[in-house]
């Protein structure tokens, strides 16, 4: 129970240490966008960390059941990439007792099942995220004919959230690195957040802006996101940045622009740095 408790308290703390960092284009404390607001968000973090960092349950099942708690409190989908990419991460937790490595994750993944898969297909259909349409392979729509991993892998090339499936979280763990590395010179733990957010979105052309708009527009994105993240980067107090961040802020919501699989994948980041610091 004592780990249950400690794994459900980091997971709402990295979902809460999001947003209060300044992510253009998607929700934080200084501005709501897109239909959802910062409290929707906050009472999704509440209610899936309930139920994600539960004992005994697979990691589909931990999928699964956090999408549909969350969808009863919100009624949308504010967090269905948040739990794709953290169930694996609790679960290595629960098999290792608390600290994770990169090894245990990758055993977590290669353990997946079909039964897995069919959790997950359930949440995605819960969740309708914008754009997803259908598969040749492995439609959501569908049972599952194939492990989760397996899944995942048919559509690792265009999108993010399935490509750590496949390597083995391997951006996360890479974003874990420059995250620690901002947080040591900076000692501001939103600033890095900011930072990490705008590295993820610089660097890997957002899968949900690629889903809703094509992949033009995503990578335009990654190149208008370079100059800023460049910009906050380079400076030593990265506070003196937070006009032009605001700026595109408004401008992405303006366009009804959201990179969420970049905040995504930087709640993931955060999710890892408190069980690692467990450890």
């Amino acid at each position: 129970m004592q780990l249950e408790t400690q794994l459900a308290a980091k997971f709402k703390a990295a979902c809460i240490a999001e947003l209060e960092a300044v992510k253009p284009g998607n929700v934080h404390m200084l501005a709501d966008g897109h239909g959802m607001t910062v409290q929707d968000f906050l009472r999704s973090a509440e209610v899936a960390a309930g139920v994600i960092a539960q004992a005994d349950l697979s990691a589909g099942q931990r999928i699964l059941q956090a999408v549909q708690a969350t969808n009863t409190v919100v009624g949308c989908n504010t967090n269905l990439g948040i739990i794709l990419l953290c169930a694996p991460l609790i679960q290595a937790a629960w098999n290792t007792g608390g600290s994770i490595t990169q090894k245990t994750v990758q055993a977590v993944l290669e353990q997946l099942s079909i039964e897995d898969a069919n959790d997950a297909f359930a949440a995605i259909r819960i969740a309708n995220p914008a754009g997803l349409g259908h598969s040749e392979h492995h439609d959501v729509e569908s049972p599952a004919s194939v492990t989760l991993l397996e899944a995942m892998q048919e559509a690792a090339d265009r999108d993010l959230i399935a490509r750590q499936y496949i390597n083995g979280f391997q951006q996360v763990f890479e974003g874990l690195a420059y995250y620690r590395q901002l947080l040591a010179r900076w000692e501001r733990p939103a600033w890095a957040t900011s930072a990490l957010y705008l590295y993820f979105l610089t660097h890997f052309p957002d899968s949900h802006i690629a889903r809703k708009y094509g992949g033009d527009l995503a990578e335009s994105i990654c190149a208008q996101s370079a100059v800023h993240w460049r910009e906050l980067e380079g400076r030593d107090n990265p506070k003196t940045y937070l006009r032009p961040l605001l700026d595109f802020d408004q401008a992405l919501k303006a366009q009804g622009i959201n990179p969420g699989t970049s905040a995504d994948m930087t709640v993931a980041v955060l999710l890892l740095d408190g069980l690692q610091v467990a450890a």
